[in-house]
């Protein structure tokens, strides 16, 4: 009996004390409200909704796995991917759709995008693209600029994009935080935010940030002014990501120390020292690239994408062994000096070296045909003899993007347990004259061209003046 109370009274300090060093961390969270960084002030408010069984059925499907299914189905029930095949068992009351004729891919993914945060012939007042203050805007998060009203993500929905990137722009150095987004009509960007998907930071280097800079008359105004601009921007993160790292091994020792001072611009950079954040870095030239990586390797951050990358191909086999990827287009290149050397083959090459390439829009009318751009890649790859499958190509614009920006798990290809983010097409989706004929996020259709009523088109561009350039 004596143990018995020795040990209930023993399991009441422990509680006690338990009790106690929670309140005192949330005593001190209090007391430190705002010093502290917060691992996700801003959450997402998305929730994936319960969506009927609905089989697409007899239809020619391109999982983005690297496989081909003529004549399957696709299953989707409560948001998720139940089953992708040919013998597939469809449950007693689900909506059939007969996809006979039809192609089924995942839904696309751009992984390089501006739309709601930049102006279309149509908005033409909204620019909220740069914060052209300094070269360095780590401290913005685009997704305070993304306006869910914007036209382009209804135009981009109805071409098949059910996932986005928003980056900002290319006229800083380092030009602030990435949001990812599910492509869904909302009245707040954290409802269109993707759950749990990883922050990545934009970088520039070469033309952008140098002419930007260079006009206002102060550094950078030259390649290698970006160079070293960069570098004591890195060695101030360094540094200001040591003393935090400091702090938080005293707290945990239990020796009580007041935190360093926050830097907002610092607290981001110093999240990707620490492998937390992705870095997407426009660069053109390949001879900027190379320094890029070894800025990477001289203090320490991981180079997730180049995108634009016009001259990537020349450097193919450095991008793979650094597993660095590629997001570009198919054909642009020329509208200024560091793009003269882009080539049509650029993707099919890289593809063949091995390196994780990725299509994207950045501007908001390719957004509206990334399966063409993915068909002109594919063209251009067969001209020059390079073998490139419809089962390889469709991943350019859906696993491939999925992968560089951290939701591949979750989105990209058609596989059980994925979301149900899922695109009929009208015929064969590397044809300039198929459309996008269903759209399913999350198992919810989303866009049906057929039936254009499911969801009113906007009103916002009604009585606009257009302003058409010749």
């Amino acid at each position: 009996m004596n143990r018995l109370i020795l040990n209930n009274i023993s399991n009441l300090l422990i509680v006690c004390v338990c009790v106690f060093a929670v309140s005192a961390y949330a005593i001190e969270k209090d007391n430190y409200r705002g010093l502290l960084p917060e691992a996700n002030p801003y959450p997402s408010t998305y929730v994936i909704p319960l969506s009927p069984a609905t089989a697409l059925v007899n239809g020619t499907i391109l999982t983005g796995t690297g496989s081909r299914i003529d004549s399957g189905t696709v299953l989707m029930e409560a948001g998720k991917i139940i089953a992708v095949g040919t013998n597939v068992r469809l449950p007693e009351g689900v909506k059939v759709i007969d996809a006979s004729g039809k192609w089924i891919t995942p839904g696309i993914v751009d992984p390089h995008s501006h739309i709601g945060v930049f102006s279309s012939p149509r908005v033409p007042a909204l620019n909220d693209l740069n914060e052209k203050t300094s070269p360095n805007t780590a401290n913005v998060w685009v997704e305070h600029s993304v306006w869910p009203q914007a036209p382009g993500f209804e135009r981009a929905r109805e071409a098949g994009v059910t996932s986005v990137m928003i980056l900002p722009g290319s006229s800083n150095l380092i030009g602030g935080r990435t949001v990812t987004l599910k492509n869904v009509a909302a009245t707040t960007v954290q409802g269109m935010k993707f759950p749990g998907a990883p922050y990545g930071v934009k970088m520039s280097c070469g033309e952008n940030p140098a002419k930007v800079y260079g006009s206002k008359g102060r550094s950078p105004m030259t390649r290698m002014g970006v160079i070293a601009e960069f570098r004591a921007i890195w060695l101030e993160a360094a540094i200001y990501a040591k003393s935090w790292s400091e702090y938080r091994a005293k707290v945990a020792n239990g020796t009580q120390v007041s935190p360093p001072k926050r830097n907002l611009k610092l607290d981001t950079l110093a999240l990707v020292l620490n492998g937390n954040f992705k870095t997407h870095i426009h660069c053109y030239r390949a001879d900027e690239m190379q320094q890029m990586i070894d800025l990477s390797k001289e203090f320490g951050f991981p180079i997730a994408v180049f995108h634009h990358a016009q001259e990537a191909y020349k450097i193919a086999d450095v991008l793979e062994k650094e597993n660095i990827g590629v997001a570009t287009w198919s054909t642009r290149w020329g509208f200024k000096l560091e793009m003269y050397d882009g080539i049509e083959d650029n993707v099919a090459l890289l593809e063949s070296a091995g390196v994780l390439t990725a299509l994207h829009s950045d501007a908001p009318e390719l957004s509206q045909r990334m399966h063409v751009e993915a068909a002109v890649a594919m063209a251009s790859a067969i001209r020059s003899g390079i073998s490139i499958t419809r089962q390889q190509a469709i991943r350019w614009i859906t696993a491939n993007p999925a992968t560089q920006m951290g939701i591949i798990d979750r989105t990209g290809t058609l596989e059980p347990g994925k979301m149900a983010d899922v695109v009929m097409w009208s015929g064969d989706p590397f044809s300039v004259y198929s459309l996008a004929q269903k759209v399913f996020i999350d198992g919810v259709l989303q866009f049906d061209r057929e039936n254009r009523q499911l969801l009113p088109d906007s009103d916002l561009e009604l009585g606009q003046l257009i302003k058409e350039t010749p």
